[in-house]
């Protein structure tokens, strides 16, 4: 597996400007919704895109001022509520956007396998804006970096509390749309008010939510903890057609193949190779959360580009989730977690939970799994063509579900995993591809079939 590349320093060849609106927009204080304010999304989404070609920077920056007047509250400040200073909102002020411009002394064909392992330098494609607070950053701040082969590094940072990873998607095609022709009219219309998800008065809390947790936990092995504690080493797998087939047979008969969907197996796969590289004890409950997208659920207006998602949780013994040579226990978890949010009552029970602000997400024995591909995240095009690359700015101990650029059936997984349990973690995350593989080629040779299938896992990024 390719190993992270410290990158040379950014140069800046001038101070950063404010983009702001190119038009007069709305003064106002926009609500968030209880989804926006829980404490767990008071951080930026970081997405790092590569480019063969660069875009003109002047023609970013001007396209980025005509969005701005669609998405008007990226150009706003967040601030407390006055009458409650748990919660959240934004003013729509029209301060701006933070823009940088930079150049790196680098190439696409320098950068391209190594974005797929980022450390603590590619930090380096986002200009730090010095805040005293989380409220001091702007909720938008871009870097567009040059490099020395005439390609480009594109860095955003959006702040999650207004956008969801669909809301970010909807956001950046819009402004990609834009900058290919500034005349042009958007397909999709932002839908900025967030009352639609507001809380029941008096809240009715009716379902349990396993994922969340009202008293500070004190559990016998907070992993979250022990997996920040330690140095961490990021880690990717790519999985493509056949492969999430191989795990899909793992979990049920030939025959329901089709009622399992690639995001279940693989994230059971990757649930139960992070939980058996830990080496737990064998009775301690451990969790698996996911968001869940509820936007036809709730009956949410076209363009809303809030948070419209739900925490799943799975949740498991250690030795019932490792208990057999296949996925089956895990992706029935799965599977039970997702079928619990059809219903439109247990997400309003939801809402209604995080009315109590003692209420917070339980992370202590939690992997968590953050779905990015199919979002169109990997279809932004300004005009020079679609991405090479597309992922996070860094990799962290949250699970990230990425797209492959090229193959819409493929998923990469990304995830950040102790120094000290990464080569059990590699392992066991392969291992079973690896058993399958070798299934096959048996059941192959006793039919006279020629199995070529080990051959090309290393191409097709298992290794």
């Amino acid at each position: 597996m390719s190993k992270s590349v410290e990158l040379p320093d950014c140069f800046y060849p001038r101070q950063p400007i404010t983009i702001t609106p190119s038009a007069p927009t709305p003064k106002h204080s926009l609500y968030l919704s209880n989804f926006d304010n829980q404490n767990l999304l008071r951080f930026s989404i970081k997405y790092l895109y590569l480019f063969k070609k660069s875009v003109n920077f002047d023609t970013l920056k001007s396209s980025l001022s005509r969005v701005l007047v669609d998405y008007y509250p990226l150009a706003g400040r967040l601030r407390t509520c006055i009458e409650d200073d748990h919660r959240l909102e934004v003013d729509c002020n029209g301060e701006g956007a933070v823009f940088a411009e930079a150049f790196i002394d680098t190439t696409v064909e320098e950068l391209l396998e190594p974005s797929k392992f980022p450390n603590e330098s590619w930090r380096k494609f986002l200009y730090k804006v010095e805040a005293q607070s989380f409220l001091d950053v702007p909720p938008l701040v871009v870097q567009a970096t040059r490099l020395r082969c005439g390609g480009m590094i594109l860095c955003t940072a959006i702040h999650h509390c207004l956008c969801d990873g669909i809301g970010t998607s909807q956001f950046l095609n819009a402004w990609a749309k834009l900058t290919k022709d500034v005349k042009t009219d958007l397909t999709i219309i932002p839908f900025h008010e967030r009352h639609v998800l507001k809380p029941r008065d008096p809240p009715q809390v009716k379902f349990p939510h396993p994922g969340n947790t009202r008293t500070k936990p004190t559990p016998q092995v907070d992993l979250f903890k022990f997996v920040q504690s330690q140095p961490l080493v990021a880690t990717s797998f790519t999985f493509g057609p056949s492969e999430v087939l191989r795990l899909k047979k793992q979990c049920v008969p030939s025959t329901t193949l089709n009622r399992i969907t690639t995001f279940e197996a693989v994230a059971a796969h990757t649930w139960r190779s992070w939980v058996r590289s830990l080496n737990l004890c064998p009775t301690l409950v451990v969790k698996l959360l996911f968001s869940v997208n509820v936007r036809k659920k709730m009956k949410l207006p076209e363009g809303y580009y809030g948070n419209g998602f739900v925490i799943g949780c799975a949740e498991s013994t250690v030795k019932d989730l490792l208990a057999a040579n296949n996925l089956h226990h895990g992706l029935k978890q799965v599977q039970e977690a997702k079928a619990s949010l059809d219903d439109d009552e247990y997400i309003r029970s939801m809402i209604d939970l995080l009315e109590d602000k003692m209420v917070r997400t339980d992370l202590s024995r939690s992997l968590v799994i953050s779905q990015w591909s199919r979002l169109g995240l990997e279809d932004v095009d300004f005009g020079e063509g679609k991405p090479l690359h597309m992922g996070p700015l860094t990799s962290g101990v949250y699970c990230l579900l990425l797209p492959v650029v090229g193959d819409a059936n493929a998923v990469r997984v990304l995830v950040s995993v102790p120094e000290s349990v990464v080569e059990s973690f590699k392992c066991h995350m392969m291992m079973m591809m690896m058993m399958m593989m070798k299934k096959e080629s048996w059941e192959n040779d006793e039919n006279g079939d020629v199995n070529t299938n080990g051959y090309h896992a290393q191409e097709n990024g298992l290794f």
